[in-house]
């Protein structure tokens, strides 16, 4: 993208900038944001990319006393106080303010696209080596499992420290009070009901944390005969589905503030204790984050007693929407499986399988934040795509 300019005035008593385009197009930029990000070296750090300008000094009401066209590809401003700034046009093109330009721009930074599924799923496969060492996979898994939200990886050696060997392609994992990873087995007095034989409901993890791990690792190290099958669901596409199907039911799980605990000892001891909706939405009531695990919902419950009700009928419509044969996906990881999810999004469970006297069952977990693994996705891209 190289701009050019054909014409800048200022508007509205020297409030606003105006830019005409070479291609016709305009854009209009408040004179307080223009002072704000003046990129020059008394005003902006360039080698941090960091605003050194203290908002103290800021004057919001600020005008512009000159503006003209340096060349086609810059403009320059004189302010009141006679401070000079300059602005490429390629940076001020980006930065336009008109809902087109912003809707680009959360495109490019965030990814928001979303793929939703149900037992219709062709869960996306990776090899795990190819991941690991190239960098158009390594984009690849990481577009993939931000529009899908899950992707299997596969061909990894069936030996507990893979994990650490993906988390360190991603940037880093995240550590829990149950470990930088942990493993998944049947346990004498589990600390964990997921360190047991029995069936998984549906679920996220760690609900119980303020800020619950965005992505999940989970790494099949030895799988039983018998039973064991994982399960997946798509829970934004269920959100939605309870939107459409009960608003009322959206509302309160959307607005009640639902207890979790953990308390007990592994990497350390810990006595965690949180509130949370079970659909975190944004301003538009978008789903955004899934936080939901039955096995770790408190027995306190901070609402007024003729609220419970409601919020079971509202929770139990949303589990049997999870659970319904139209919904979920069922598959089994192999060793050398290692299956990677949005656990703001997918919510997981497992099929029982027997019980005996040796381990029959082994999966390595680990946990990553949504922060990593977009750094890391918006690094790739740039040398995948050669980007600037």
């Amino acid at each position: 993208m190289n701009p050019g300019i054909q014409k800048v005035e200022a508007l509205d008593a020297g409030h606003f900038v105006r830019v005409e385009w070479e291609d016709g197009s305009e854009s209009r930029y408040p004179c307080v944001w223009l002072r704000d990000n003046c990129q020059c070296p008394h005003c902006f750090l360039r080698s941090a990319r960091a605003r050194r300008l203290v908002f103290e000094d800021l004057d919001v009401n600020i005008v512009v006393k000159e503006v003209a066209l340096a060349d086609r590809k810059k403009i320059s401003i004189t302010w009141p106080d006679e401070h000079a700034s300059e602005y490429e046009a390629e940076w001020l093109k980006k930065r336009c303010f008109s809902e087109e330009a912003r809707a680009e721009m959360r495109e490019d930074l965030f990814l928001p696209e979303r793929q939703y599924w149900g037992s219709d799923l062709q869960l996306p496969k990776l090899p795990f080596e190819e991941v690991m060492y190239n960098d158009e996979s390594a984009y690849k898994w990481l577009c993939t499992l931000k529009k899908v939200g899950i992707v299997l990886l596969t061909g990894a050696a069936a030996r507990q420290g893979e994990l650490v060997k993906l988390g360190h392609r991603i940037g880093f994992l995240r550590l829990t009070f149950y470990g930088p990873t942990w493993q998944v087995q049947d346990k004498a007095d589990a600390n964990n009901v997921a360190y047991t034989t029995g069936k998984l409901c549906f679920h996220t993890d760690y609900p119980v944390l303020q800020h619950p791990p965005g992505v999940q690792l989970l790494h099949c190290i030895k799988q039983t005969a018998a039973g064991g099958e994982s399960e997946v669901v798509d829970g934004f596409n269920v959100s939605n589905k309870l939107k459409k199907q009960n608003p009322q039911a959206y509302q309160i799980l959307s607005s009640t503030a639902v207890d979790y605990t953990d308390v007990g000892v592994d990497y350390c001891d810990f006595a965690v204790q949180n509130k949370q909706r079970i659909i975190d939405v944004d301003s538009r009531g978008q789903a955004v984050r899934i936080n939901y695990n039955n096995a770790t919902r408190d027995t306190v419950f901070d609402i007024p007693a003729e609220k419970v009700r409601p919020f079971y009928a509202a929770l139990k419509e949303f589990n049997d929407l999870l659970n319904s044969t139209e919904h979920k996906f069922t598959y089994k990881l192999r060793p050398g499986d290692i299956v990677t999810f949005d656990n703001w999004r997918v919510l997981h469970g497992r099929q029982s399988y027997p019980s005996g006297s040796e381990v029959t069952r082994h999966l390595e977990g680990a946990y990553a934040d949504w922060d990593v693994v977009m750094s890391r996705l918006r690094l790739l891209r740039k040398r995948v795509l050669n980007r600037d």
